[in-house]
């Protein structure tokens, strides 16, 4: 198996070199970009295994290449880490709005880099192995391919829109999700629907699946999330 290549965006020489180093020390393969133009190309042209991605950028900034990345059917799918020395919250969770699925605010330890690095593909390679198995969250069973959900030995029958709001929290267990990241990965960005909607259908999943419902968190003022204290078995 090949190494894992990652491509570096960032306009501070120090810092690319920097991350390439410990990055390459790690055992990843390094491509590096100073710009948000060039980031696009080679994001078309190498398909790294994950980007490192700095919103601070002349010309197209980081959250610009994040809304093109996720347009485009070849980038979509490539994990994105962002980098940002901005100590605005808004900025974050646009990034993460847009399709990123983690940040390391600046000054950061490359130790910590490596570490979010690595996290983010084990989660992606996990998600792609997912596809062809069973998900067992506690008593819930998952069956990817065939659509079905079961609590224990029984079915539950769920709608489209309630199984896949399930597959997603299932697949992010532990994280936090607002309902518009919800409602975008489940039915597109352009998907007209209100926060109430989203809670119409975490109510009814909730109600369906019975006492395993208390799997789904309501964190109170951000969203919601999957209990992340079972094991995806074989």
């Amino acid at each position: 198996m090949g190494k894992e290549r990652l491509l570096v965006v960032d306009d501070e020489e120090d810092i690319l070199e920097l991350l390439r180093y410990n990055l390459e020390r790690e055992g990843y393969a390094v491509i590096t970009a100073e710009s948000g133009e060039v980031a696009v190309e080679l994001a078309l042209s190498a398909r790294p295994d994950l980007i490192l991605l700095d919103l601070m950028l002349p010309g197209m900034n980081g959250l610009d290449v994040c809304r093109q990345l996720s347009r485009d059917d070849r980038t979509a799918m490539i994990p994105i880490v962002i980098l940002t020395a901005r100590a605005e919250e808004a900025d974050i969770v646009a990034g993460l709005e847009l399709g990123a699925d983690d940040y390391v605010s600046k000054p950061f330890s490359p130790r910590v880099v490596t570490a979010r690095v690595r996290s983010v593909l084990r989660r992606g390679r996990r998600s792609r192995a997912d596809e062809s198995r069973v998900l067992e969250i506690g008593p819930i069973g998952i069956d990817v391919e065939r659509h079905i959900v079961r609590v224990g030995d029984v079915e539950v029958d769920l709608t489209a829109t309630e199984f896949g709001v399930l597959l997603f929290l299932a697949r992010h267990r532990g994280w936090v999700f607002t309902r518009d990241q919800i409602i975008d990965a489940v039915k597109g960005s352009d998907y007209p629907v209100t926060d109430r909607s989203v809670d119409v259908q975490i109510v009814g999943l909730r109600r369906k699946l019975g006492t395993a419902g208390t799997m789904i968190e309501t964190v109170r003022g951000v969203g919601y999330r999957m209990k992340d204290d079972s094991n995806v078995q074989d």
